[in-house]
């Protein structure tokens, strides 16, 4: 009678381990958190105040290192004041200075404001680019910032918004296992529909700042805790 052959000794002295999916991004799984996000934040969205998409670049370059909150009492003055691109283009350095200095690093981001600014003016007739890689083009913008202002003020999904509670949630969810921001975004792009891209984004960003805390996360009032298995749940 013929002996079978092993799996080891098929495969060459080693036997070959099969394939297993993460449980974290299994689609099902998937599926039933961005319900739970749905019916928790069916319509939320950008928490940064603005009314063009100008203005809205502009806040997310002062968000960084800086609340929203903080951003929004800023943003009431200074959008009174300089009021288009070339307003802020060609504005006095030192003065703008002043203006955004509540929300840090004031230095750094009037350059980059400035520096937007005068390219939207000079290379892109005084309108924000519609493209991830025009916007990437202007100084003080990087894909986080990119994706916002497509996603908010044009409704164009070609990636997710990646800030601190994004990296945060998505961790704690299983869904990457990532701590890079642009290998988040490439995890959370093959296991999210695009479609929902624009929300989900949202949807994990007010759910970080009122729920799923950094310290002590509540998760006793979290609708998502049935499919949560972060290490540090508080439940």
């Amino acid at each position: 009678m013929k002996k079978r052959k092993s799996r080891k000794a098929a495969t060459g002295g080693r036997a070959k381990t099969p394939s297993v999916k993460r449980a974290g991004t299994d689609p099902k799984r998937v599926r039933a958190i961005l319900e739970k996000l749905d019916e928790a934040y069916p319509d939320v969205t950008c928490a940064l105040e603005h009314e063009t998409p100008f203005q809205l670049l502009i806040s997310t370059i002062l968000s960084a290192q800086c609340t929203d909150v903080r951003v929004n009492l800023v943003t009431r003055t200074l959008f009174a004041k300089y009021r288009t691109p070339k307003d802020f283009a060609y504005a006095n350095p030192s003065e703008l200075e002043q203006e955004i200095r509540p929300t840090g690093f004031f230095r750094s981001k009037t350059k980059s404001i400035m520096g937007a600014s005068k390219k939207i003016v000079e290379e892109f007739g005084g309108e924000v680019p519609r493209t991830m890689d025009q916007l990437l083009t202007l100084p003080g913008v990087a894909r986080k910032t990119a994706n916002v202002v497509l996603g908010t003020a044009f409704g164009i999904a070609v990636g997710l918004v990646v800030d601190t509670h994004v990296i945060r949630l998505s961790r704690r969810l299983d869904l990457t296992r990532n701590i890079d921001p642009k290998k988040i975004e490439q995890d959370l792009m093959r296991v999210i529909p695009q479609n929902k891209w624009i929300l989900f984004s949202h949807q994990l960003i007010w759910h970080g700042r009122k729920v799923c805390r950094a310290r002590n996360p509540k998760c006793a009032e979290c609708n998502i805790e049935p499919l949560c298995y972060s290490k540090d749940k508080t439940v």
